[in-house]
């Protein structure tokens, strides 16, 4: 093993702090407008203005500290990227704590549900927030929804090289693909549709009779994939036609963003047609929401419409993680939970607003045991793995049985924790599935019209770290923990 020389340990680490620092300090400006908002709105602006003198302050520290061109070892991304999903939430969870009044622990998990784009509230009463809380909590989605590092390579192009490098351990799928020859470009190419796609959800919902706050609020969380709604009863409340467009814009929410970017900004139709995880992302929601239709019209009492509408909607919406509900299935048929509770574990398209294992590892999954399943009657033969025209490397399908092995354990371990302190596995199972997911609502008492405010103290710090878990892909965690990792020169 070649150890890292210290001189080297230190350069890297200054480009980690740099990364930190500015991170904090933009988010300090984010939080003085939205203590501006607050004092305009007559609310406490005391959280957003200690939030904001905090990350100004210590933003400045951290940079003053760092340096943006060292160049950054592996370990050095990872604990950065790793580090900087703990402590912008930390920071973000100021405003909950001070002028929600909320306990820092409840605070904490809201944000941390805010930011990894869970959804899963700790909020009891929606009338202990005032407007400027309620939408700093879905700014809080956006923000997380399109990834902290992605958003400020296009605002700072000053990250250089450490942003380079953070952006590729922050994003998700099992390859990073590069839309045009400059980072930055690709970056900004994401943030095209993500803000296009927001402002037609604000658009759509307002036009559907959706309050304007509300619409607002609804659309930063849509895109996402988030879920958070400053309405308590989430989707449920709205006319059919809001449920509707809450569909679409979902779904688009769970397709990968540069895949939307060709179709709408390159007018290129073939690639999003002969894309083999969106073909099959397709028909999952299809197959999945024709089969739960059918419960709900048999089982219970919903017309044909109704069924199709509640269907498709939380299909789509458990799928792609986003989580919002247009009706209490918590209160549906045991079979019609299973369907979504299944799906659960399956999530949207890699490098979409979407958590969760997402479609393409399943793919490759079931492609690899197809090829072995062959090679067992035919050892000699040369079998390569195809995924549409493209052949997949043998490390990608490491990483994919890796990531799905640590998946796994994640969440049984927390089905574990979660039983014993809470003493129902239902809830422990769903709760468990939801937060290493990045769903939002599970069963039980954790149902899409209940909230975790009453788990125990242990419980939501379980949950706080499967969140964060798997918003970053569990392997940045696993790896920061990892001695290998940080005696090896990678």
């Amino acid at each position: 093993m070649k150890p890292w020389p210290a001189s080297s340990v230190k350069q890297g680490l200054r480009s980690s702090l740099y990364l930190l620092g500015l991170t904090y300090q933009g988010f300090g400006l984010i939080l003085v407008a939205f203590s501006l908002l607050a004092l305009a709105w007559q609310e406490d602006v005391r959280g957003f203005a200690l939030g904001a003198v905090l990350g100004l302050g210590l933003g400045r520290l951290l940079q003053v500290l760092g340096h943006p061109e060292v160049q950054p070892r592996r370990a050095e991304v990872f604990a950065s990227v790793a580090l900087l999903w703990v402590l912008v939430p930390a920071l973000g969870a100021v405003p909950y704590w001070l002028s929600g009044g909320l306990p820092y622990l409840d605070a904490l998990f809201e944000a941390v549900s805010g930011f990894t784009t869970t959804g899963a509230t700790i909020l009891a009463d929606f009338g202990q927030f005032g407007r400027a809380l309620f939408l700093w909590r879905s700014f809080t989605q956006w923000m997380g929804g399109i990834g902290i590092v992605v958003l400020f390579l296009v605002v700072f192009p000053q990250l250089q090289v450490a942003g380079r490098q953070a952006f590729f351990a922050e994003s998700t799928g099992i390859e990073k693909e590069k839309l045009t020859p400059r980072l930055r470009h690709t970056a900004q190419a994401v943030l095209q549709v993500y803000v296009a796609l927001t402002a037609l959800g604000i658009l759509a919902y307002w036009g559907a009779g959706v309050p304007f706050f509300e619409a607002l609020a609804n659309a930063l969380t849509t895109t996402p994939a988030g879920g958070f709604s400053p309405n308590p009863q989430s989707f449920a409340q709205y006319t059919p036609l809001a449920q509707w467009l809450g569909s679409l814009f979902m779904f688009l929410a769970g397709v990968n963003f540069l895949l939307q970017y060709r179709l709408i900004f390159g007018r290129e139709v073939k690639p999003v047609l002969r894309d083999a995880e969106f073909r099959a992302y397709t028909l999952l929601v299809v197959l999945a929401s024709a089969l739960l239709a059918l419960y709900l019209y048999t089982h219970h009492l919903y017309g044909v419409e109704a069924s199709l509408r509640h269907a498709f909607f939380q299909v789509i919406s458990i799928v792609t993680t986003t989580g919002f509900a247009s009706v209490d299935f918590a209160q549906w048929v045991v079979p019609a939970q299973a369907i979504l509770v299944a799906l659960m574990f399956v999530g949207g398209s890699a490098g979409s607003g979407a958590g969760g294992i997402k479609v393409v590892r399943w793919l490759l999954l079931f492609g690899l045991l197809r090829r072995e399943i062959t090679r067992t009657l035919h050892p000699q033969a040369v079998l390569p793995l195809r995924l549409g025209q493209r052949v997949v490397s043998e490390e990608a399908l490491r990483q994919v049985s890796v990531f799905i092995f640590l998946y796994t354990v994640l969440f049984g371990a927390g089905v574990m924790v979660l039983t014993l302190l809470e003493g129902d596995f239902v809830v422990a199972f769903t709760a468990s599935a939801q937060a290493i997911g990045n769903i939002g609502p599970g069963l039980g008492a954790v149902g899409p019209m209940a909230s975790y405010a009453d788990l125990h103290p242990l419980s939501k710090g379980v949950l706080i770290l499967q969140m964060w878990a798997g918003r970053i892909e569990i392997l940045p965690v696993v790896l920061l923990f990892s001695p290998e990792l940080w005696r090896r020169l990678r």
